[in-house]
């Protein structure tokens, strides 16, 4: 397996991994990359490319809205809980748009230059590195930056040149103005539920993108997602779904986010495994929410009362 963080995956697992991702490996992959891709023909988009469909259940007209955003280069915004399916969404798009797709998994240590790109020093001497923004603006790609309110403000507003009619992105070390590539788009997801003041986006950015909003999925929905990323039974996977929306039901009440969609895969993917339910839900459902004995007993209790 490729240990590109730009790689994309579709199990469980490794979206978490990936997620965990800093943004400085991953532009280092990137720029090694870059590098290995130097040379005359060769695709640097090659690995950023979907080549198999994600599974993705449409819930609405999302899709619909997407293309049409698309079709006229729309800076979108992907708002929604955690593991509610945001990012594999994203992943369908650029599949069904055959069209690469870079991801940037942001935090609060990702700088300007880890999006833009910066000077890098070797045995020829001193050279320019485009970053992943860079990457995706000069050649066309879907740029996904994924909890963008991770990102500090200041490094985000890097790319408000690339959100408005102007659609170009100053490389002021290196002294070029770019222009976005007509294929470019830039996409960015964030979890209105975590928001603050110290965590939200300026409204001089809010109001450069169309807005999509994300939830869970109705229950018949969702369990037919449970079961076809999982491998259990739908019986089960409607057992699962239903857990999950007595745990969502306490938000505000003792937890601070309900059980995502992604948790109730990686219980649903133990139990295909052969681990008991109760074991699963435990390691999968419970454990990972909470550290608060009362809460973990109201959660066991839901459990049991299906498993």
């Amino acid at each position: 397996m490729s240990n590109d963080f730009y790689a994309r995956t579709y199990s469980p697992r490794q979206d978490a991994l990936a997620r965990a991702a800093r943004p400085q490996a991953q532009a280092q992959a990137l720029l090694r990359q870059t590098a290995a891709s130097s040379s005359p023909g060769t695709d640097l988009l090659a690995p950023h490319r979907v080549h198999s469909e994600p599974y993705y259940r449409a819930v609405a007209d999302e899709v619909e809205l997407y293309e049409a955003a698309y079709s006229v280069r729309m800076p979108m915004m992907l708002k929604g809980p955690t593991g509610c399916g945001k990012t594999r969404f994203v992943e369908y798009m650029a599949w069904k748009l055959d069209k690469p797709l870079i991801t940037v998994a942001c935090n609060e240590d990702m700088t300007a230059s880890d999006l833009v790109g910066r000077h890098l020093l070797d045995a020829n001497g001193t050279r320019w590195q485009d970053g992943p923004l860079a990457v995706a603006a000069r050649h066309g790609a879907i740029c996904y930056l994924d909890e963008v309110v991770e990102a500090r403000q200041d490094t985000t507003v890097v790319i408000h040149p690339l959100t408005d009619a102007r659609r170009v992105l100053p490389l002021e070390k290196k002294g070029e103005l770019l222009q976005a590539h007509p294929d470019f788009q830039i996409v960015i997801s964030y979890n209105p539920g975590y928001q603050s003041l110290m965590k939200d986006l300026k409204q001089s950015t809010k109001q450069r993108f169309g807005a999509l909003d994300f939830s869970y999925p109705e229950h018949d929905t969702e369990a037919e997602i449970v079961a076809h990323e999982s491998g259990v039974g739908l019986d089960v996977a409607k057992k699962l779904v239903h857990i999950g929306e007595r745990a969502r039901n306490l938000k505000g009440h003792g937890l601070d986010e309900g059980l995502s969609t992604r948790m109730l895969i990686y219980a649903g993917s133990l139990i295909a495994q052969g681990v008991p339910a109760l074991a699963a839900c435990r390691v999968a459902l419970v454990r990972p929410i909470t550290d608060d004995p009362d809460m973990r007993d109201a959660l066991d209790s839901a459990v049991t009362t299906y498993f």
